[in-house]
Parts: C-alpha cells; structure tokens; sequence
C-alpha cells in the first residue's frame, strides 16, 4: 500500500527540481540554515536530489564544533558566546569546503569534532564524483565566514517560541547582524514542523 508524499516530502522534491534546474552540473554546495529543524529538513531535501540522480554529499555545522572550553568563553547559557564561539568555521572551510569546491581527486572532511567526547575527530577522508552537491544543514551559514560560498540558500523560520532562551538570542543577534531572510534564495516556514511552507518574501 502506497502513501500520499508527506508535506515534507513535496517541498523537497520541489526545491530539488529548483536547485538542480539552475545548477545542474559540477560542484554545488547548498545549505539548510536555520535555528532548529534544519538536520530533519536537510537529510529530505538530500532524498529528493538523490532520486533525482544527484550525488550529494552530506555534512552538518554541529560536527565543527570548537572545544567545550572555547564555546563557554562568554558563560554556557550566552546568546553572545553561541553565536560568536561555538562553531569551528576555520576548519569547516579548511578540511570541508575548500577541498569540496576543488573537485578531482581531492578528498574532503564532513565532521571534525566529537561533541559527546569534547575531543577533535581523526579525519575521515571522503570524495565525490565531479558533479556533486554539497548540503549542509545548522545556523549562522550566512554570517559573514561563510558568505559567498553557497549555491543555494534555504532558509527555515522555526516556531521561535519553542527555542532554548540561549538559542533564541543568539538567532536574533544573527539576523540583526546579517538579515539572512533578504539573502536566501528559499525561504521556509517551519513553524509547523511537519507541514514546512515555501514564504515568497520581497528582497527589498
């Protein structure tokens, strides 16, 4: 017995269609930026651009992180400390990025940290075929480190009322300091997690 494709399911399958329309061959890189919900969205989105026949590299920004130490600089529970000191951008560029976008035979790190240990990962050397997207899912993928870097931005608004207080702040210090909505180009509203809704917003 066949089931009717999820809501999740239809916006995937749609903005797979968009992004492998406007960029169909070579290196791509595609991020999934967002305050939460962003892993469960990237890991459909991934499904669809793979049953579309696309080899898709997957990698998620809470797998680079810096030492626990390092992110509690500015106290555990800082707004300020989550945004500015918890994620290793240095090194996502470094062993993720920099080597994916370079193509051939150059492999290329999807994880550089063990949270659960607080300790680096011994690096686990990937590649991928010349034409293959790079999707990664986590927040803050449009602050100024990592700007300019990406093919396609989708953008998931959570319920922000559902957040952890820290992470609530740390997102508002985000979208002040960088308006990310007026800079993706698919803007989704997640407010309901499991009914994810295209917004057609005005980038002016």
């Amino acid at each position: 017995m066949s089931f009717p494709p999820s809501p999740r399911e239809v916006l995937s399958d749609a903005l797979a269609a968009e992004i492998v329309h406007n960029y169909a061959r070579g290196r791509r890189l595609v991020a999934v930026d967002g305050a939460a919900g962003t892993k469960l969205f990237a890991d459909a989105l991934g499904v669809a651009l793979r049953e579309a026949g696309h080899a898709v590299a997957r990698a998620t920004l809470d797998d680079f992180l810096r030492p626990r130490a390092a992110r509690e600089e500015q106290g555990a529970d800082s707004a300020p400390g989550y945004y500015d000191d918890r994620y290793d951008y240095s090194t996502f560029l470094r062993v993720l990025v920099q080597p994916f976008k370079l193509g051939g035979s150059a492999g290329f790190v999807a994880a550089s940290f063990d949270a659960s240990r607080d300790v680096p990962l011994a690096p686990r050397w990937l590649t991928a075929p010349a034409d293959a997207i790079l999707l990664v899912d986590g927040p803050f993928l449009q602050r100024p480190e990592l700007r300019g870097i990406w093919n396609f931005v989708v953008y998931l608004e959570p319920d922000a009322s559902k957040l952890d207080p820290r992470i609530d702040g740390a997102d508002e210090l985000y979208i002040g300091a960088v308006q990310p909505r007026s800079a993706s180009d698919a803007i989704v509203s997640a407010i309901d997690e499991n009914d994810p809704r295209r917004v057609f917003a005005d980038r002016c």
